[in-house]
């Protein structure tokens, strides 16, 4: 089946560019699967996933949204804002494109999350290239400082710094449904979407406290201009060091 449908308050302060880490790789592309463990064409994107996640230079996000949970089998990691984040992307495309298994690249294309030829042009053409703002990360025992980058030179000077904790890799038994009887591995599940601050093109720093990274296994930050209920172009994007 092709499955189809129609602060946290945290300070922020100067820094100086210096202070973002020239050691910490920079993404080049954001992959946002919007997937579900009850429908049954998601699991060649969520490896196709799992397999674009192994080049660093890219951050692979799985989404679990909830419409589908009626099919027989309740996603156990879906969540209500995932949904309302692909239909934000939808509304702000001012399209009804709203389907799984569905990928956004760099918060500004969307195609079907099994197609690696398309996901492949999309990061390399010439809308590939908008992660042009730096995120390094400083961890200590009960914090992690982000350091967001200043706006290059002509760039997006607006944005929304946001904290994603993740799984990154989980194996689920689907017992009933279109996948029943399936194991199927999942990476990096998003478990929650935060606003950490907002960004007004200058270099900045924010002190996350380690306690608010769940019971996840890992995080990523992005750097997304527009709104939650909006979403543009992602500016800029990095993965977070071992918890």
């Amino acid at each position: 089946m092709f499955c189809s449908t129609a602060k946290i308050l945290l300070a922020a302060c100067l820094v100086p560019m210096s202070v973002v880490s020239q050691a910490q790789a920079q993404a080049r592309g954001v992959i946002e699967l919007f997937t579900s463990q009850g429908c049954s064409s998601c699991p060649p994107a969520d490896r196709l996933l799992a397999e674009l996640e192994r080049d660093p230079s890219l951050i692979a996000l799985s989404w679990h949204i909830d419409y589908w949970d009626y099919l027989g089998w309740k996603d156990t990691f879906s969540q209500p804002a995932f949904t309302a984040r692909q239909k934000a992307y939808s509304a702000a495309r001012g399209d009804r494109n709203i389907y799984t298994p569905q990928v956004i690249v760099n918060g500004i294309r969307q195609m079907v999350g099994s197609n690696r030829s398309e996901i492949d042009a999309a990061i390399s053409g010439r809308r590939g290239s908008e992660l042009t703002v730096p995120i390094a990360f400083d961890n200590t025992r009960l914090s992690v400082r982000v350091s967001i980058g200043a706006a290059p030179i002509g760039g997006p000077r607006t944005g929304t710094v946001y904290l994603l904790p993740v799984f990154r890799s989980r194996e689920v038994t689907i017992r009933r449904g279109e996948n029943a009887s399936h194991a199927i591995t999942y990476t990096n599940v998003v478990r929650s979407v935060s606003e950490l601050t907002s960004w007004a093109g200058e270099a900045i720093s924010v002190d996350v406290p380690s306690a608010k990274m769940g019971d996840s296994d890992g995080y990523f930050v992005l750097l997304q201009s527009g709104s939650s209920a909006s979403p543009g172009p992602i500016l800029g994007a990095a993965k977070g060091p071992p918890n």
